[in-house]
């Protein structure tokens, strides 16, 4: 059995190694708290979200489509499918965490974010000592809780007292966040294809109402990256023959 000290040191190297996503983060938390406030949502939907759904890319979409009086159908169409991704970062790490009991797996799930899968599955990656991982989940993803929902006060804070704070482009620092995760872990012919087609089909699509350039190079980036892996398989597998 595992002692407190080793848990300890797990969870601390877990927040840790997550540290330089979660400064890139920052910025992003800061801009949502003050954007959320100033498009007329109030301080504690605001931080509410933050709370519960904490989901930052999502929060931020949702917000910017609330304050266009876009339908509600179409935010949650949205929100879905930004979210999708944490459905193959669960499929990922289940080899990980199946043998969890649930009161590990519930609160892992709901805290998995890009910057904790990004470090977690990192570690895994790297063939290190996989016992206790959950420690290290634990540390990653409570440090970027925590700092996230601070910076929604604070910016929630600024929002108020700061005039056209959103404009300020703080945001950029998220999107550096967001190149960072991504790039290390563009690995086979796939992947650079993903991200090759979701780039190039987001410039073309980038004003289209409602964000619907976002779910239209979503769908084609996930399409690409799926024909091309079953096609790897496919012929992986008849070499094989």
């Amino acid at each position: 059995m595992m002692s407190t000290k080793a848990k300890s040191s797990l969870f601390l190297q877990g927040a840790l190694d997550s540290s330089p996503l979660i400064l890139a983060a920052i910025p992003f938390g800061l801009i949502f708290g003050a954007l959320a406030i100033t498009t007329g949502l109030s301080s504690w939907a605001t931080l509410a979200m933050s709370l519960f759904v904490f989901a930052g890319a999502s929060q931020f979409i949702a917000v910017t489509l609330l304050a266009s009086a876009t339908a509600l159908p179409v935010i949650l169409l949205t929100v879905f499918v930004v979210n999708l991704r944490h459905m193959l970062y669960a499929a990922s790490l289940m080899p990980q965490v199946e043998n969890l009991p649930q009161k590990f797996r519930f609160p892992l799930a709901f805290w998995l974010t890009d910057e904790t899968f990004a470090v977690v599955s990192n570690r895994v990656a790297r063939k290190d000592d996989t016992s206790g991982l959950h420690w290290y989940f634990l540390g990653s993803a409570l440090a970027m809780y925590t700092v996230w929902a601070t910076c929604t006060v604070i910016g929630i804070i600024m929002g108020q007292q700061i005039p056209d704070i959103a404009s300020w482009g703080l945001d950029v620092a998220m999107l550096v966040g967001f190149i960072g995760i991504v790039v290390p872990n563009l690995k086979l012919r796939a992947d650079w294809a993903c991200a090759a087609t979701a780039m190039f089909s987001t410039l073309m699509t980038y004003h289209w109402p409602n964000q619907t350039g976002l779910l239209f190079s979503s769908f084609l980036a996930i399409s690409v990256a799926i024909l091309l892996d079953r096609r790897v398989k496919v012929s992986v597998e008849q070499n094989h023959e």
